[in-house]
Order: C-alpha cells, then sequence, then structure tokens
C-alpha cells in the first residue's frame, strides 16, 4: 500500500508540474506545442538522471525510484518512460525492437487518437 501512495502522490505532483509548465509556455506564437515538447524533454531528462543515478547509488531506495520515476515523471509525462523503454532496448542491442517499439508506438498512438475522434464522432 506505501508504494501505490507513493506513486500516486508523485504522480499529482507530475501532473501539477505538467499543467504549470504546459500553461506557462502556451502560445500561438510557436509552431510546435512548446509545453508538451518542453515537459517530455524535461521528463526524459529527469528519468534519465533519477535512473542513472540509481544505478550508480545502492542506496536508493525502491521507494524512491517509485516516487520520482514512476510516479513524479509518470504524471509529469509518459514520453519519460517511452524513452527510457527505447534505450534500454537500444542498450542491449534490440534495434529491430526499438524500431518497431518506436515508430510503431508513434505511428500507432497518431492513428488512434484519429480513430477515437472519429469514433466521438459517430456518437
Amino acid at each position: 500500500m506505501k508504494q501505490i501512495i507513493l506513486v500516486f502522490l508523485g504522480g499529482g505532483i507530475g501532473s501539477a508540474l505538467r499543467y504549470v509548465i504546459g500553461k506557462a509556455l502556451h502560445s500561438p506564437a510557436y509552431s510546435i506545442p512548446l509545453g508538451t515538447f518542453t515537459v517530455n524533454m524535461l521528463g526524459s531528462l529527469f528519468i534519465g538522471l533519477i535512473l542513472g543515478f540509481a544505478l550508480k547509488q545502492s542506496s536508493e531506495t525502491s521507494n524512491t525510484i517509485l516516487f520520482l520515476a514512476v510516479g513524479l515523471c509518470g504524471g509529469f509525462t509518459t514520453f519519460s518512460a517511452f524513452a527510457f523503454e527505447n534505450y534500454e532496448l537500444l542498450k542491449n542491442g534490440q534495434l529491430l525492437n526499438f524500431i518497431l517499439y518506436a515508430f510503431g508506438s508513434l505511428f500507432l498512438g497518431i492513428v488512434a487518437v484519429i480513430v477515437g475522434i472519429w469514433l466521438s464522432k459517430l456518437f
């Protein structure tokens, strides 16, 4: 139960941070959604730092990782987990799996949005 609470709290903080940064950087003047892009890149950097330190330090507890990596980064952006998983595939020499996962997720994610919008118009 403690682990669930840690993830819950970290996720809430991460979601609030995502909202604040997204609002602060939202402007029709930008050619891309700068808030989302910034959050995704910061989340990827942050999860890399967290998990990199965790690999170096045996003192990092699984509770700290749950709170920061799963909760905070998960609430901040799922892109950070996606980026780390792709890194793991590359690190392990699984190039085909990396290509399938990275490009498949991007393509199918966009298709899923299109299908969802299309389905919502039917009801």
